[in-house]
């Protein structure tokens, strides 16, 4: 009897292996943390082997502790952080280089010539994506430019590359499958979001031999097999974290929006099957492929969200651990009009600015520890404000709720000030795992464990709704100082 869907969600800081039964409850989950590498200012890596040795061992501890059988697993959906990416040698399976991170900025120079060659343009029309060093194609660029003898390799057709999704699914299959799916496919700069195709101009553009790129898969079918005690168990769903989210969340109809707060915070907005372009630094992104039909979405990107609450805690020592903040934030009435814009890597959506860098404004003698803390959980609202802001305009549409999760979003002040600060009612399900929940979905969606996606909206139960308490004038005033505080932080690095 299969009893269970596993999600291997492999985030940027840890890797998690969660347990879903029929009913998408938890049944169990564990985690790994890894370590992060920051060689040089702005510079974000991984080691390869840490991220599979992390999910691999976040797996046997979910098995183990939770006494699951592998006869008793139905298959197993891959969520991932995205545009982090890998490259590695097709034969012995070590990678070439350190995984460069999304959050990775050396390649920006790359990225300002793409712009003085007159690209932008192109790569718009055809990706939905900005030219900017967020994106994969400049990071594989830059290792077939730097690691000494790389791109003869690539060229001779020894090295192949992909992002964690590929990189895990090659291991867990013994290296049978290099595959990606569309939703991390349209993060690279390099795939052709209309014709659904890797594009063979905008890899001349970058100098990257097409041979290295993965197959692109749908995401929801059976892949290959992870052989578990010589138990074959499918891998049988891909999806980019953010776009798993989407799916997490039932967000399968026009207008249907949600945001993540992880690391980052990514806000999604169903546009259904036609790539709108967006004229406001939206990026335009795939969903994904369900039965031959493909799905769109607006996004927008905050670089920094809960990574800026790991900055009070781990750097300046305000507070021993993230939840703490909750309690700091609501022991003052306001931030005594201290703004904080937490751009340690640049801004994302709509301002774009790879050179913007943390502010700090505001300041008096009489600002406290609690003000500041306070100042940067806001500083996440506002920032995802200025990202639905823009949808809505977009889209032409009014976005009448917002479905939250991720690890801030337990943080009750911050959702009931998202809620103030947007005039919208935020929605938290039960299930706080939504990226997991997603792959899980997608995996067993392709096995029949999971009927249609109608039967999913019934298996997403509500936690809490926050509605706003305030006017348009403390909206309008609040936001005004937001923005000075943002123009204080562009351009600075």
């Amino acid at each position: 009897m299969k009893k269970y869907v596993i999600a291997l969600d492999q985030g940027t800081t840890s890797s998690r292996a969660v347990a879903f039964d029929r009913n998408a409850n938890i049944i169990g989950m564990r985690s790994q943390e890894f370590k992060q590498y920051y060689p040089n200012p702005g510079w974000v890596e991984h080691d390869p082997f840490d991220i599979l040795n992390s999910q691999l061992k976040a797996l046997k501890a979910l098995l183990s502790d939770y006494r699951i059988k592998p006869e008793e697993i139905d298959s197993i959906g891959v969520t991932n952080q995205r545009e982090t990416i890998i490259v590695w040698d097709k034969d012995t399976g070590k990678p070439i280089y350190n995984a460069i991170v999304w959050q990775c900025r050396r390649t920006a120079p790359i990225c300002e010539q793409l712009k003085k060659d007159g690209h932008e343009k192109l790569i718009r029309e055809k990706t939905g994506l900005v030219i900017d060093a967020y994106f994969s194609g400049t990071k594989i660029k830059w290792i077939l430019d730097n690691v000494v003898g790389a791109r003869e390799l690539a060229v001779k057709g020894q090295l192949i590359a992909g992002t964690v999704d590929t990189w895990l699914i090659y291991h867990l299959t013994n290296k049978k499958c290099h595959v990606t799916d569309a939703s991390n496919a349209s993060r690279t700069m390099l795939y052709n979001i209309i014709e659904n195709r890797w594009d063979q101009e905008l890899l001349s553009i970058l100098d990257i031999p097409m041979n290295i790129l993965p197959e692109v898969v749908e995401n929801s079918r059976i892949i290959g097999e992870y052989q578990l005690n010589n138990v074959a168990i499918p891998i049988s769903g891909i999806a980019g974290d953010q776009q798993a989210a989407l799916f997490g969340q039932n967000c399968v109809s026009v207008g249907d929006a949600k945001n993540t707060y992880g690391t980052g915070c990514f806000i999604l907005l169903n546009i259904g099957n036609q790539p709108l372009q967006s004229e406001n630094g939206l990026l335009t992104t795939i969903a994904w492929n369900y039965k031959g039909k493909t799905t769109y979405a607006f996004e927008g990107s905050v670089f920094n969200a809960g990574s800026s609450i790991q900055w009070l805690r781990d750097e300046m020592k305000l507070i021993d651990n993230a939840s703490e903040s909750e309690a700091c934030a609501l022991k003052v009435n306001d931030t005594n009009d201290t703004y904080f814009v937490p751009a340690f890597t640049g801004l994302g959506t709509p301002y774009w600015d790879m050179y913007a860098r943390g502010t700090i404004v505001g300041l008096t003698r009489g600002t406290n520890r609690n003000h500041l803390i306070r100042a940067t959980l806001e500083s996440i609202a506002f920032q995802c404000m200025d990202v639905i802001e823009c949808m809505e305009k977009e889209s032409g549409t009014k976005i009448n709720y917002l479905r939250v999760d991720g690890g801030a979003s337990a943080n009750n002040f911050l959702m009931q000030f998202q809620a103030d600060i947007t005039g919208l009612e935020v929605i938290r399900p039960k299930i706080n795992e939504i990226t997991a929940l997603g792959a899980a979905f997608l995996a067993g969606l392709a096995t029949g464990f999971f009927t249609d996606i109608e039967h999913l909206k019934n298996l997403n139960e509500i936690d809490r709704k926050f509605n706003c308490n305030t006017n348009e004038f403390f909206r309008e005033n609040r936001k005004s100082k937001w923005h000075k505080a943002i123009e204080k932080s562009k351009g600075w690095a």
